[in-house]
């Protein structure tokens, strides 16, 4: 589709902050309204539209898809997607350790432990670690705990959690980026170490640095879609 309009703006209404291309307002691709409950957020989706070229690129508008995504899919029906995300903590990434080599093992270790004992003792559960991939069901009282932080969450922030679980791999990681507990940076280390280490012992390779890069435009997207809601 080409850019069809001159000016964006936002303006403020009872269903929240909309954005409006010449006095239009937008809508989701569902043709539900784009409102946005927060100021800071409308102004940056505002923003995206207004660097819009001559033809619109949804790959350079991540707030937009984002919330697109909050509007439609999950204020419409929470509960499928609250399970989707909930089911992350049933094989977490923090949790699989490699068997070896020693360097490995503690590096993973140094970065993923605090984070564990962080959940542990933020939701009051009881974490299994092994060593391998073999699957290991966490205890039902995890799972629960884990779940009812997911489902806690509003909308928005359960759209901006959602690529930060998926790429990590890890709901625990994600709930305490959004918690505070950890940054962005952190996070993002510790869910590349098995990575870091296959590249500084295979080498790199383009296809690869190219899937590295998408993905971190994508976790950058959640990270900040999340730092606008405050």
């Amino acid at each position: 589709m080409k850019r069809f309009w001159k000016d964006v703006s936002v303006a403020a209404g009872p269903d929240g902050h909309a954005i409006t291309l010449d006095g239009r307002p937008v809508r989701t691709p569902g043709r539900l309204p784009l409102a946005l409950p927060h100021p800071a957020l409308a102004l940056a989706i505002a923003d995206e539209w207004r660097a819009v070229g001559e033809e619109i690129d949804p790959r350079a508008m991540p707030l937009t898809g984002l919330a697109n995504v909050a509007i439609e899919r999950i204020a419409t029906d929470p509960a499928p997607f609250i399970a989707n995300l909930a089911a992350y903590a049933e094989s977490d990434l923090l949790c699989y350790r490699a068997e070896a080599p020693e360097a490995l093992v503690a590096r993973q270790a140094a970065a993923w432990d605090p984070l564990l004992d962080w959940a542990r003792r933020r939701y009051d559960i009881h974490i299994d670690t092994v060593s391998g991939i073999i699957h290991r069901a966490q205890p039902p009282l995890t799972l629960a705990r884990l779940s009812d932080a997911v489902a806690a969450r509003s909308a928005f922030e359960l759209a901006g959690l959602s690529p930060i679980v998926t790429i990590t791999g890890s709901l625990i990681a994600g709930l305490a980026l959004i918690e505070g507990a950890a940054d962005a940076d952190q996070i993002w280390h510790a869910a590349q170490i098995d990575e870091a280490w296959q590249v500084e012992k295979w080498g790199d390779d383009d296809f690869a640095i190219a899937t590295r890069t998408a993905h971190r435009a994508d976790f950058d997207a959640g990270v900040r879609l999340l730092s606008l809601l405050d």
